[in-house]
C-alpha cells in the first residue's frame, strides 16, 4: 500500500495521533513560540516549520508513491523521545522537552510508514530542530569565546588601518570613546539565523550533498567575518567621526546591515558552487 492510500485508509488513526501529540505538546510549543516573539536570537523560529513544510512539498510525488512498510525500529526512537520528554519535565529543561517532539515525530514516521518514507522526510524533520532555542548556558558558553575572537581580529585589523585602539577583554578603548563588543557582535545570532536560512537554501537549490555540506558549514565563518566588519566599521567611525557617529544611526541598524551582507556572501558562495558544479 502506498503512502497516499495509507492516508485514505487510516486517516482517522493519523488524525488521532496528531491530536494526541498536540495535546501533549500544546503548552511546550506555546512557550517556545513566545520565545521566538520576544528574543531576537530565535525569531527565525517562525519560518522553520514553514520551510520544513516546503521541503516536504518538494518531495510530495516521491512521498505519495512510496510503499508503506512499518518498521519496528521506530518504537525505539519514540521511546527515546518519551524518555527525553520525561527527563526534561523532571528537570524543567525546555530544550530537551521541545526537542523530544521532533524525535517522537521521527520515530512515529519510521514505525508507522517505514524506512523509505522516513528517508524522504528525514531532512525536513531534522530541519525542525533549528526552531528549538538552545539553552542559555550553552549560548553564553559559545558567545563569550566568539566575542573575544571577533574583538581580537577587529583590533588587529583596525590597528593595521591606523586606528588608535586598546583592547581590554571585549572592551575597545578609543581616544574619544569606549565601546563594548556585546553578545550581538559575537556572530552567534547571525550564525543561528544564517544556519536556518542557509540550510533551507542548500536543500532547495542544491541536490548534491557536497554543495549542501559546504554551504551549511560556511555559515560560521561568514557570520563571524561580517560581525568583525561591523566592529571595524564602528571603530573607524569612532576614530574619524566621533562617538555620535559610532553610536547613532549606524549602530542602531548595523545588525541588519551585517545580516544582509552575510546573506549576500552566502548566496554568492552558492553561485560559485553552482558554476563549479
Amino acid at each position: 500500500m502506498t503512502f497516499s492510500e495509507t492516508i485514505k485508509v487510516h486517516k482517522f488513526e493519523l488524525l488521532a495521533f496528531v491530536v494526541l501529540l498536540g495535546a501533549v505538546y500544546h503548552s511546550i510549543v506555546h512557550e517556545m513560540v513566545l520565545d521566538w516573539a520576544k528574543d531576537d536570537n530565535y525569531s527565525h523560529g517562525f519560518l522553520v516549520p514553514i520551510i520544513a513544510g516546503y521541503l516536504v512539498f518538494m518531495r510530495k510525488d516521491d512521498l505519495l508513491q512510496s510503499e508503506v512498510r512499518p518498521a519496528d525500529a521506530g518504537l525505539g526512537i519514540v521511546a527515546l523521545g518519551l524518555l527525553l520528554l520525561f527527563l526534561g519535565w523532571l528537570g524543567t529543561e525546555y530544550f530537551t522537552m521541545r526537542s523530544s517532539m521532533v524525535i517522537i515525530l521521527a520515530g512515529a514516521v519510521l514505525y508507522l510508514l517505514g524506512w523509505r518514507i522516513f528517508t524522504i522526510l528525514l531532512a525536513p524533520l531534522a530541519y525542525l530542530l533549528l526552531m528549538v532555542p538552545i539553552p542559555y548556558i550553552i549560548y553564553d558558553a559559545a558567545a563569550f569565546p566568539l566575542k573575544l575572537f571577533v574583538t581580537k581580529v577587529s583590533v588587529l585589523s583596525m590597528k593595521a588601518l591606523g586606528v588608535v585602539v586598546l583592547q581590554e577583554g571585549n572592551i575597545l578603548m578609543f581616544p574619544n570613546i569606549t565601546l563594548e563588543v556585546a553578545d550581538a557582535c559575537s556572530g552567534l545570532r547571525s550564525i543561528m539565523s544564517l544556519l536556518a536560512l542557509g540550510a533551507a537554501y542548500a536543500f532547495v537549490f542544491f541536490p548534491r550533498v557536497r554543495d549542501r555540506v559546504v554551504l551549511i558549514l560556511s555559515t560560521l565563518p561568514i557570520a563571524v567575518f561580517t560581525n568583525c566588519l561591523r566592529v571595524i566599521a564602528t571603530g573607524i567611525l569612532a576614530q574619524y567621526f566621533g562617538s555620535a557617529a559610532a553610536e547613532g544611526f549606524f549602530h542602531e541598524f548595523a545588525g541588519l546591515f551585517v545580516f544582509a551582507g552575510a546573506v549576500v556572501m552566502f548566496v554568492a558562495l552558492g553561485a560559485v558552487l553552482k558554476r563549479w558544479s
